[in-house]
């Protein structure tokens, strides 16, 4: 026997029915969107050429966000000096390579490290060796005096850390020695004016300049690189967001999912990028440190008195 509702009966059924729809379309509609601001930064991440895509970021990000189906996601191109603009107005993006830093810890939070990498250190042609062996130790280059004892012109990408402490000798470095570049592709373009005599040395990460100079066609034997005197050789990388309500709950579940994820060969990816002779011993070192470094709380600076970090607590980008 079929039972019939009163009319009143059936619109308040439908509703119910029609309710958890209703839910569920709410709830998609109230995800926030975050930012993700990546770079052409080898060998993290890479937009053009052969190796398109194959960087280790290029890895990690994608498997990142899948794991964080509560937000929207939205990929966009900026340089370094954009993206650390846009955390710092606030905006609810995260920026999946990132060095720590006393600065930008007052506006960014910091995930628990992800990747172990090496330190930045000083490019320069082999013609030139010569100006800077008188400051050498061992081979280390002491920065601070080469730049202050010789005329010399030092390449560096705008608002870009080199490690906390490569940062605070830049600081101390007289004004006219040092060129900054802006723009997308600013390192390579460092490495033309290098080329061209326009600049005679460049600060950067070996993985990354060697990359750069054989996408131009360069040799690498055609060039040296000097860790920086003082510097530890290996530094950490974060992901960082906004310093906001938003960013530190992101920041809350980025940190569930990351220990999986740099399991997952982040090592061995960024290890291809090395020489030969320095691969073993950086998976070693890696191994050992990366889960040590892992257990600790997320990076912060409550305060402008913080200071720089011990080394081998720096980071890269």
């Amino acid at each position: 026997m079929r039972t019939f509702l009163p009319r009143p009966g059936r619109i308040v059924l439908a509703l119910l029915l029609s309710l958890p729809l209703a839910l569920q379309v709410a709830s998609s509609q109230a995800r926030e969107r975050l930012l993700w601001l990546v770079q052409d930064l080898p060998p993290f991440t890479i937009f053009e050429g052969p190796q398109s895509g194959q960087g280790v970021v290029d890895h990690l990000l994608p498997r990142l966000i899948e794991r964080l189906p509560e937000y929207d996601h939205s990929v966009i191109r900026v340089n370094r000096a954009r993206g650390l603009q846009m955390l710092q107005d606030k905006t609810f993006a995260c920026d999946p390579a990132l060095l720590w830093t006393p600065e930008r810890a007052r506006y960014i939070h910091f995930s628990k490290p992800f990747l172990k990498v090496v330190s930045s250190g000083l490019v320069l042609r082999r013609q030139d060796r010569l100006l800077v062996e008188p400051f050498l130790r061992g081979s280390q280059v002491d920065l601070s005096r080469l730049m202050t004892e010789i005329h010399l012109k030092l390449g560096i990408v705008a608002r870009r850390s080199y490690s906390a402490q490569v940062d605070h000798i830049l600081r101390g470095l007289p004004e006219d020695s040092v060129s900054r570049h802006y723009g997308n592709d600013a390192t390579a373009s460092l490495l033309q004016m290098q080329a061209l005599g326009r600049v005679q040395l460049v600060l950067g990460y070996w993985p990354e300049i060697g990359y750069l100079i054989q996408r131009q066609g360069g040799s690498l034997d055609t060039y040296m690189f000097y860790p920086v005197s003082g510097v530890a050789p290996y530094q950490f990388m974060h992901v960082g967001c906004s310093d906001t309500a938003l960013g530190r709950e992101a920041l809350e579940h980025i940190d569930r999912v990351l220990p999986s994820l740099r399991r997952a060969g982040l090592r061995e990816r960024y290890a291809r990028w090395l020489p030969p002779k320095q691969r073993a011993h950086y998976l070693e070192r890696a191994a050992y440190l990366i889960e040590e470094k892992a257990e600790e709380p997320s990076i912060t600076v409550p305060d402008r008195q913080k200071e720089t970090p011990a080394a081998g607590e720096d980071d890269r980008g």
